[in-house]
């Protein structure tokens, strides 16, 4: 494509926001976007509509370079049915769209008659040609679910879209041929624009006059986020910090390494920006600085990237980022060199430190830890800090950084007292190396003007009165542990209650949770004599194991949200039990299960059974935003299936409906879900920032820590406590004047943990004010000791580097125990993906169609892979094609590993931690094999 085609589709592109529905030609834009890309387009279009969905594919469109990445998008255009635009964009000639806009701005005038006229179902077989095939679809579905009203204002909207033509055609002779009385408002043959303009004067004529007044923020925010609004200036101003900033920041201009203690929303990351804009100053000609700020999430990390790119390249200063997701294809090394300030997630540093592509931290002369707390044990954080003091302690010549720690609350650990409290908080100092624990101490009434410390409610509610859907589903328990029992039985050699030794395990808690896990790790590496009975055995305690998990999470899920919720959790559970294997064993645990179903549904359905949790959390915010319809509420709980619960209860409650509830969880994956992406995240932080209509966002931990959430006066926590650090920061959620934060719970133990957070909180404030008085020297004293005794335990306790074995392994289904492969056929592909080469692995898996095939970074999805066993099909990967080959990706958690020589089988989580001689893929070594073709694999 040349460089004017890219100037004219920049200058073109509003056909392409106004027409163009891009979730209709992602799968064929699959090979020319990154997978993140197309989740970010695909939230944007969930969240915030078609034409903002729209605009950001412009944006990734725009910035590719590959070349024929336009024919493909022209191709992509003509495959999902946008002829119009495909010959538009051809041609380079918009004629016959922009002939269409006066019909629509006739069909937009005509819409409220239009849908209450109309039945989308009489008239769709004579305009789908003019629809793209997936709108006539959701029509028809929408038609279906929600009624002929809401499926015709669909089909308006997608008519008001349509590239073709003829559409004002095609609808006239639908609306003639089926007699409809809409037809003497839709003239077609000439006057529309006079219809139109009549309509518009008509319209004037009948309607108030509104004037809307924007009131300008003091500076805009760059972050977009909701602290003071002088936390990060324009671009153009001078820099205005309030007082108490300027104190704040004042140790650590005058060159102390410092930890920066203020709460939630007053603006700490403005104080970094200050504190950095000094640093990079005071440096002579000739001299440069060089300053690395540490963002221990990746959110953090995009947050803080996009604030200080915006504030210092108006000052000429570098500004890079590097985190897990970006750093395959750059040279961290060259980032930093190239750069003045660099963004970093800390694990990057840790390992640039190890592998000696950074030598050591004196390439820096400031380091800033973003919510510094976490700096002990083995956090990357901890461990860049260990080189630091490796470094000072080791009496090296070399100059160290300057060290910043920001955060809320510094914590008290287990600290009993204040002299406890003093002990803790001197170790994190001694951690980060400072000297100083800033404070605001003079500016506190201006600080308290800026952040509103929330009113603190206790709501305890009672828990159900009635047990029916717990008793049967711990029925359900008890027999299935009655099966487990009687396996072990029939081995007489080991009892279940010896495989673990937590106590006290009650049905439908987390110490459950625990017992079961710890006890399905144990049956995974039961052995036998008879390796056939030892796969016979360890397979039934894998789903007599993996169903008590199941009923045990539907307990939690029932005892904090609905019946309904819970239910729909175990029915999907056991509709994907029925897809896959569903040998006897699993055929025995559905019949149990269905033989309740029909008393289940009825329990959840009975208005008697509701959850008194979910009607206080309802009487909660009908109150709130009956005395405040502004009211922007975070709602914190700890689970995501919780998460996901209190989401379609919100939705599908008649009075809180109008919440319109967003979700923010972490990334990870559970048992239960994977989490959600990078860009979904953002783009939630985003729509609940910016649009008024999703007035509360339900949240896991995420959200409680670092993550700038926009003003909100009203914070729930769900049955959600933990430690001082926590519900400092959860608090701190809630900004806004006059803001609340309400703790909910059934536990009277909840209640009285959260209290004693409020007493350490008081013990912690309590112990910084004792420290500040200190003097600076004896302080530095006592710092000194602490890191020499730590460093003491560190050097002879040092974690001993991991031997290789280099001696052939056995891999086995995790569930069934049949051979898969041997680790001297395992290849290794970027250091973090893993294969299995030869004809023979593929003969022990069967593929199924892969349910979101797409493209994922270096690979395109094509199918999953399962166990051959025919009464197995436990998940082992997927099966991709990359580069020029069709290989299986395997995942070590799907399976045992055997020592061929002592027969010891051993369970890992993650490949880092399997410790076997790792062989690169070779393409040279597979261009030697024989090759399956892609429809041999498919069909296993």
């Amino acid at each position: 494509m040349t460089a004017e085609e890219r100037r004219n589709l920049h200058a073109f592109g509003g056909y392409v926001t106004k027409i163009l529905d891009p979730t209709y030609i992602l799968s064929y834009m699959a090979p020319w976007f990154k997978e993140d890309e197309m989740q970010y387009i695909q939230a944007e279009k969930n969240n915030k509509g078609v034409m903002e969905a729209a605009s950001l594919f412009l944006k990734f469109l725009l910035e590719l370079q590959e070349e024929g990445w336009f024919r493909a998008f022209l191709d992509a255009l003509h495959h999902a049915g946008y002829s119009g635009l495909y010959e538009a964009f051809e041609s380079w000639n918009f004629e016959k769209i922009e002939k269409l806009e006066e019909y629509r701005s006739l069909l937009r005038r005509l819409q409220p008659e239009f849908k209450t006229r109309i039945n989308p179902n009489d008239i769709l077989p004579e305009i789908s040609k003019c629809l793209i095939n997936q709108e006539c679809e959701e029509i028809i579905q929408i038609c279906s679910n929600k009624g002929p009203m809401a499926g015709a204002e669909k089909m308006v909207e997608c008519l008001l879209r349509s590239d073709k033509e003829n559409w004002p055609k095609s609808l006239k002779l639908a609306l003639d041929k089926e007699e409809s009385n809409f037809t003497e408002l839709w003239i077609i043959d000439k006057g529309a624009k006079e219809k139109t303009k009549d309509l518009e004067e008509e319209e004037v004529e009948t309607s108030d006059v509104q004037i809307f007044y924007k009131e300008e923020p003091e500076c805009q925010n760059l972050s977009q986020n909701s602290g003071p609004p002088s936390e990060v200036p324009r671009a153009h101003s001078p820099l205005k910090p309030r007082n108490y900033q300027l104190e704040l920041a004042a140790p650590a201009i005058n060159g102390k390494n410092t930890i920066i203690c203020a709460p939630t929303g007053c603006g700490k990351t403005f104080v970094a920006l200050l504190i950095c804009e000094h640093h990079l100053k005071k440096f002579p000609q000739g001299q440069k600085g060089k300053v690395v700020f540490f963002a221990n999430q990746l959110p953090v990390y995009e947050q803080q990237k996009s604030v200080f790119l915006q504030y210092f390249e108006r000052l000429g200063y570098r500004v890079s980022g590097v985190s897990g997701l970006t750093f395959e294809n750059i040279s961290v090394e060259q980032i930093i060199e190239d750069s003045d300030i660099i963004i970093l997630t800390p694990q990057i540093l840790v390992n640039s430190l190890k592998n000696g592509t950074i030598p050591s931290l004196s390439v820096f002369t400031l380091m800033i830890f973003d919510e510094c707390h976490n700096t002990n044990k083995r956090h990357p954080y901890n461990m860049i800090m260990f080189s630091y003091l490796d470094q000072k302690l080791g009496g090296s010549s070399e100059p160290l950084p300057q060290v910043i720690g920001l955060t809320a609350s510094v914590g008290v650990g287990d600290a009993k007292n204040v002299t406890e409290a003093m002990e803790y908080i001197c170790k994190l100092c001694a951690s980060l190396d400072t000297s100083v624990v800033a404070t605001v101490k003079d500016n506190l009434e201006e600080l308290e003007e800026v952040v509103y410390k929330p009113q603190k409610l206790f709501r305890k509610v009672e828990s159900r009165t009635t047990r029916r859907f717990e008793c049967i589903i711990s029925q359900l328990m008890k027999e299935t542990e009655g099966l487990v029992k009687s396996v072990f039985d029939e081995l007489g050699t080991i009892s279940l209650e010896s495989l673990s030794h937590i106590q006290n395990r009650r049905f439908g808690t987390q110490k459950y949770e625990q017992w079961i896990v710890a006890v399905q790790k144990k049956c995974v590496v039961l052995q036998l004599p008879d390796k056939d009975r030892e796969s016979r055995v360890c397979k039934a305690l894998f789903l007599y194991t993996s169903h008590l998990r199941k009923f045990n999470d539907a307990l939690i899920i029932n005892e904090h949200a609905r019946t309904k919720d819970a239910l729909d959790y175990l029915k999907d559970f056991f509709c994907n039990v029925r897809a896959s294997g569903f040998d006897e064993i699993e055929q025995d645990l559905t019949r149990r299960f269905e033989e309740k179903l029909q008393e289940l549904e009825s329990i959840s359905t009975d208005p008697s059974n509701e959850n008194p949790k979910l009607t206080d959390l309802c009487y909660i915010l009908q109150e709130e935003y009956h005395l405040n319809p502004e009211t922007r509420t975070i709602l914190f709980v700890k689970t995501r299936a919780l998460v996901d619960a209190l989401k379609k209860w919100i939705e599908e409650h008649s009075t809180l409906s109008f919440l319109k509830p967003g979700i923010l969880t972490g990334r990870g994956k559970t048992n239960q879900n994977i989490g959600m992406t990078l860009p979904a995240q953002k783009c939630v932080l985003d729509t609940f920032r910016t649009h008024g209509d999703n007035k509360i966002l339900i949240a896991t931990s995420v959200a409680d820590e670092g993550i700038d959430i926009a003003q909100c006066n009203l914070v729930i926590l769900y049955e959600y406590v933990g430690n001082v650090i926590k519900m400092i920061q959860t608090r701190g959620r809630g900004r806004a004047r006059g803001s609340k934060c309400f703790l909910l719970t059934s536990n009277a133990d909840v209640i009285e943990k959260e209290k004693m957070n409020m007493c350490k909180e008081r013990m912690m404030n309590n112990s910084i004010l004792s420290l500040q008085t200190w003097d600076e020297a004896v302080f530095k004293k006592k710092i000194l000791q602490i890191q020499i005794q730590e460093k003491f335990i560190r050097d002879n306790q040092g974690k001993a580097e991991p031997v290789l074995d280099k001696e052939n392994k056995k891999l086995l289904c995790r569930k069934c125990k049949v051979f898969a492969c041997c680790t001297a056929d395992v290849r290794v592909i970027e250091e973090c993906h893993y294969t299995v080469v030869g004809d023979a692995f593929r003969e022990c898996f069967v593929t199924r169609s892969h349910p979101k095939p797409k493209n994922v970074g270096i690979f395109e999805k094509k199918a999953k892979i399962l166990c051959g066993r025919q009464d197995c099909s436990h998940d082992w990967g997927i099966y991709v094609r990359y580069k020029t080959f069709d290989i299986p990706l395997i995942k070590i958690e799907s399976f045992v590993v055997e020592d061929i020589a002592t027969g010891a089988q051993t369970l890992y989580a993650k490949w880092r931690d399997f410790h076997f001689e790792k062989l690169p893929f070779d393409a040279a070594e597979m261009s030697k094999r024989p090759q399956d073709s892609s429809s041999a694999a498919e069909n296993g």
